[in-house]
């Protein structure tokens, strides 16, 4: 049952992918994110309003319950972890091409699946193997598309941000499994409502203080105009995490499937690219990217029936 939900958090994060792409087209960064938590911040008002004076019931799939401070802290932390990985990440996706970041973040199962071996002891059957390796030598041939381009993996710093944005949100999907997995299973058993509506807020927050700190000082340098694609950052962002951490609620939801399943974003966004920017070098990135779904589909089978 919660299989389609990953899928459909896939679909998504892709339109997702294409919303940062164009608002970021000469725009300055910060702003931009700042826009986006607050945007998404918004959706989830009325939801704890409507939480707070009885206007949605308890059951209501939409319903925030009340929490504790240690519960917040732990949400806290969420916040900054994911906030982090945005602010790497819509760095990379502003200077390099769609069809260089999409497979590169698509390999962020395979941090996933490393940081259960080494964090939770978890072992990689034969399937699994495959499935790393494969995505390491697709990420040795996306160096060698990206060269073509003028882009050297090793020095370039975009790419470093990007690649740090895989790691800290692979860091992410493996705490987020924390907070969603019931007491039993080792984790906090925190509501999916909860964990949105608070980690948005505490984001909103953060960018706040990152807007006075490192924008407005250098604002003429660092320009910024409006764009409806802006929205549709919160948009998309919002409803694939609603979707994605419903999935997560369910029971017998796999961390490692969901992650995979949602990877498979880099599809929408790859055509968009191809399609509608025309970006270059189409045929060597579209052998990469079929190799990183390799390696995803290798990983799916590694822990369906490894």
């Amino acid at each position: 049952m919660w299989l389609p939900f990953a899928f459909l958090s896939a679909l998504l994060l892709g339109f997702y992918d294409i919303s940062k792409k164009r608002s970021l087209k000469e725009n300055a960064v910060v702003p931009v994110l700042f826009l986006n938590t607050l945007f998404s911040s918004l959706l989830f008002v009325p939801f704890l309003a409507g939480s707070g004076t009885g206007l949605l019931p308890p059951d209501h799939l939409l319903y925030v319950p009340q929490t504790h401070a240690s519960e917040q802290g732990y949400i806290f932390i969420k916040s900054a972890l994911v906030l982090s990985s945005w602010f790497f990440g819509y760095i990379g996706i502003k200077h390099l091409p769609l069809t260089l970041v999409g497979p590169i973040n698509a390999t962020r199962p395979v941090l996933v699946l490393l940081g259960a071996v080494l964090i939770f002891g978890e072992r990689l059957n034969l399937w699994q193997w495959a499935g790393v390796l494969t995505a390491i030598f697709a990420f040795y041939l996306l160096s060698r598309s990206g060269k073509k381009e003028g882009i050297d993996f090793k020095h370039n710093q975009w790419v470093g941000a990007i690649v740090l944005a895989c790691i800290l949100g692979a860091a992410c999907g493996l705490y987020d499994k924390y907070l969603m997995a019931s007491p039993a299973s080792g984790g906090l058993g925190l509501d999916r409502m909860v964990v949105q509506t608070y980690y948005n807020f505490y984001q909103c927050a953060l960018m706040g203080v990152m807007m006075l700190a490192m924008w407005l000082p250098h604002r003429k340098s660092q320009p910024f105009h409006w764009i409806w694609a802006i929205p549709c950052i919160s948009l998309f962002l919002s409803a694939a995490d609603f979707v994605y951490l419903y999935a997560l609620s369910l029971d017998g939801a796999m961390i490692a499937i969901v992650s995979m399943v949602r990877r498979a974003s880099v599809l929408v966004s790859f055509t968009f690219a191809a399609l509608v920017l025309r970006e270059k070098n189409l045929r060597d990135k579209a052998i990469d990217l079929g190799l990183v779904l390799a390696s995803m589909i290798f990983l799916c089978i590694g822990s369906l029936w490894g």
